[in-house]
């Protein structure tokens, strides 16, 4: 297994797979680098050095004593970076990890080709002067839910992911159900600190300083992140290329894997000058 050092100098976990330019992603809350594994499949087999992390707490990464704080979470992308010397990489992050990727953009623009925000948005939670978040309460419900089972409110949060018939309509049901399923779930503690770092989150100032050309993916029935969240995103980024799932929710890089890994592949090619 390869293991790096992250913030601290605490070891973490990452999973490696093919040759050719670089695509780092990173995965979203109680979720893993398993989540990945339809890109480790195809992407890998299609000329890509496909690479993503276990966040600390999560997958095979432990906790650490530094805490589960973005922060904390970006400092290891960026120590991933550097420790397997990328250059021209593209950086894609869903949903918690759209807010890691954004914060490690200034950290690592001179090792980026590109970026790709997938159903994230800048403010989890809803604020006076942002609407596309969800309520407040809803956070709190969900770290309520987390206390007082973990398993029941992950499988929650997961069957919420999908649209109505979006699984059915994937052809692919069965085997992303087990795939979902088979995601191991972090400690209880991890899940309320990763969450409390989410809902409390505002980056909306930091997608500024993105000056790589950037794809924002969405699924038009998202739940979670919805998709007016990232709109709000690509309208305020300088070298944007928005993209609607239409009929899907939070994972289109599950449901719609055929079309997102093409898309995926055809921009990273376009931002290393590649035909």
């Amino acid at each position: 297994m390869p293991w790096y050092e992250g913030f601290g100098g605490e070891r973490l976990w990452y999973r490696e797979q093919g040759e050719g330019p670089a695509l780092v992603l990173v995965h979203g809350w109680c979720m893993s680098s398993a989540v990945w594994r339809f890109q480790f499949d195809q992407l890998s087999a299609g000329g890509f050095r496909v690479i993503a992390p276990d966040l600390r707490g999560h997958g095979d990464s432990p906790q650490g004593s530094a805490g589960c704080r973005r922060e904390v979470f970006v400092a290891d992308v960026a120590a991933l970076f550097r420790h397997i010397d990328l250059r021209g990489a593209l950086l894609a992050g869903w949903s918690l990890g759209t807010q890691v990727a954004i914060g490690a953009v200034p950290l690592l623009r001179e090792r980026l080709a590109g970026v790709a925000l997938i159903c994230g948005t800048p403010c989890f939670t809803s604020r006076v002067d942002f609407p596309h978040g969800l309520a407040p309460v809803e956070a709190e419900g969900m770290a309520l839910k987390v206390r007082r089972n973990l398993k029941r409110a992950l499988e929650g949060f997961c069957a919420r992911m999908f649209a109505p018939g979006e699984l059915d309509a994937s052809g692919r049901a069965d085997e992303i159900r087990a795939l979902v399923a088979g995601v191991s779930a972090p400690e209880t503690e991890v899940a309320l600190q990763s969450l409390a770092a989410l809902a409390a989150a505002d980056v909306r100032p930091e997608l500024a300083a993105i000056d790589r050309p950037t794809l924002v993916i969405s699924g038009e029935l998202d739940p979670i992140c919805p998709s007016a969240a990232s709109a709000y995103m690509a309208q305020r980024l300088s070298a944007c290329r928005p993209v609607v799932y239409a009929g899907c929710g939070h994972a289109p890089f599950m449901t719609r894997c055929d079309e997102f890994n093409a898309q995926l592949a055809d921009f990273s090619r376009e931002v290393h000058g590649r035909v």
